[in-house]
Parts: C-alpha cells; sequence; structure tokens
C-alpha cells in the first residue's frame, strides 16, 4: 500500500505537458479542480472526462502509474460515498437495516465519488509532469504581487516545494521500517481494517524522529551554504511563457467556458422547454 502513494512523484518522460511553463499547470490544475465542483450533472462530466483523459495522453504518463495512486485513498472514498448516501435526505428508495438510501444520496455519493477521483488525478499529473523546482519557481512567480502586502512568497513556495518533495522520501522511510519490524515478527497484514490500523501506530515513533533528523540536516545545510531567502537571488533557468504556452492557455480558457456553458445549459434552459 505505501509504495501506492504516488502522490508527489515526478515521472521523467519527455512529452508536451512537461515541456509547458509550470505557471500554466499550476493554473490550468486551479481551474480543472473549479470545474469539478461547478455542478452535477451527467453532460458536465463527459466533458471533464474527456478533457482529463485527453490531458493523460499527452503527458505520456503510464495511465497504470496513474491509477496506483488512487488505492492510497480508496477508504476516504468508500467513507465519503457511504456517508453521502445513508445521511443525504429526500426520496427514500429502499431501507437497509435502520439505514436508508435516498435518491438524492445515491446522486449525492456517485457524483461525490466522482469529483475525488478526477481531484486526484488531476493534482497528481501536475506533479508527475513538474519538478520540484519548477514548482517551486512557478508558484513563485504566480504569488509574486503578495509582497506588496508583506506575504512572504519565496519562503511560502519553498516550504510547499520541500513538503513535495519530502513525501516520496517518507514513504520509502516508511517502507524500509515496516520490512524491518515485519523481520523481527510484525503483523501489518493479518485482521480486518481496525487491528491493521492499530499495528501501524509502532511506525509513528520511528519515523517522526526520521522526519525530525533529515530536517534538522536540511536545516544544517541551508544554513552551511549561507541561505538567506529569496531577496536577491538570481535563476539558473528563468521562466518565460512560449507559444505553446499561450496555446495550452488558449485550450484551457475554452474548455472551461465550455464547462460553464454546459452548466449555465442544463440549470436554466429547461425551464424554457429547450432539449438538446
Amino acid at each position: 500500500m505505501i509504495r501506492d502513494i504516488t502522490i508527489g512523484q515526478y515521472y521523467p518522460v519527455d512529452s508536451v505537458l512537461h515541456r509547458l511553463d509550470p505557471r500554466v499547470k499550476l493554473n490550468a490544475t486551479l481551474l480543472f479542480i473549479i470545474s469539478i465542483f461547478l455542478y452535477e450533472t451527467f453532460y458536465g462530466y463527459i466533458a471533464v472526462t474527456i478533457f482529463l483523459a485527453s490531458i493523460i495522453m499527452l503527458s505520456k504518463v503510464p495511465l497504470k502509474f496513474i491509477l496506483k495512486g488512487l488505492k492510497a485513498i480508496i477508504i476516504i472514498l468508500l467513507f465519503t460515498s457511504i456517508f453521502n448516501l445513508f445521511l443525504s435526505k429526500g426520496d427514500i428508495l429502499f431501507h437497509i437495516g435502520f439505514l436508508k438510501v435516498t435518491k438524492q444520496g445515491l446522486h449525492s455519493a456517485l457524483f461525490m465519488g466522482i469529483r475525488l477521483t478526477f481531484l486526484i488525478l488531476g493534482s497528481s499529473l501536475m506533479t508527475f509532469t513538474t519538478t520540484p523546482n519548477q514548482l517551486t519557481d512557478g508558484l513563485e512567480r504566480l504569488l509574486w504581487p503578495l509582497r506588496r502586502i508583506k506575504v512572504p512568497v519565496h519562503e511560502i513556495a519553498m516550504m510547499m516545494s520541500i513538503a513535495l518533495r519530502f513525501i516520496p522520501i517518507l514513504l520509502e522511510e516508511t517502507d524500509k521500517i515496516m520490512k524491518a519490524q515485519m523481520a523481527r515478527g510484525a503483523d501489518f497484514e493479518s485482521g480486518g481494517v481496525i487491528k491493521r490500523a492499530k499495528g501501524l501506530v509502532p511506525l509513528l515513533v520511528p519515523l517522526f524522529v526520521s522526519a525530525f533528523r533529515r530536517a534538522n540536516d536540511l536545516a544544517m545545510a541551508m544554513e552551511a551554504r549561507c541561505y538567506r531567502g529569496g531577496e536577491g537571488r538570481t535563476k539558473m533557468k528563468p521562466l518565460h511563457y512560449g507559444r505553446r504556452d499561450m496555446i495550452a492557455y488558449i485550450i484551457l480558457l475554452v474548455y472551461f467556458a465550455g464547462v460553464i456553458a454546459i452548466g449555465i445549459y442544463e440549470k436554466y434552459l429547461p425551464y424554457f422547454n429547450f432539449k438538446l
């Protein structure tokens, strides 16, 4: 399960998405996340699915590798869907003991599961196609206007970059600790969900110790190199928008406008008896 977590990992391959400016990918991810929460309609999600499938094809990241990251959130998806299914009020379809399944709850559970799945896939594509350094530079440039109100933009971008970089490192460290404890007789695979969760508790202490040790080593390394923040620092590879970035922005705006148009059509035009 630990190895199935792909959040924060970079997949090195030559593709159109990998060559895009990181600012384009950050803006695209934000607009994509907004688009999947605009409505709960069939036609809207067809448009979102087609757009996401096209982006996955352009990224050249194997679909198997992308879907592998969903294994880590299956429990969250199940709990979210179950809560929406049984706790939503509306027209009752049938009973399961004292629990009631409603038409509105079934609708909400279905679309909430789709939203969370698309949210993880869209966010993961950004990290798969963008290195941590590129993410830092792109985020810093996008937040640059906030410096006028004394927001530490460089420090915020650097912390987010370090956090993303540490995710695969900590996952690898967790896997090593699990194997070491399993070699000493620990059991992480038998029993139910609650027993497995309790079995993971002994991992927390050595994992926290390892995380604090790595953080201390990183802080000492930055101090040894006289790191003093982003004021006056130059970039080895300055960010510049190219032709492909402009084309990507146009495609993104067309997609977002289409999504909004579909939402408006399905919300208002039925009152005027218009049909597809």
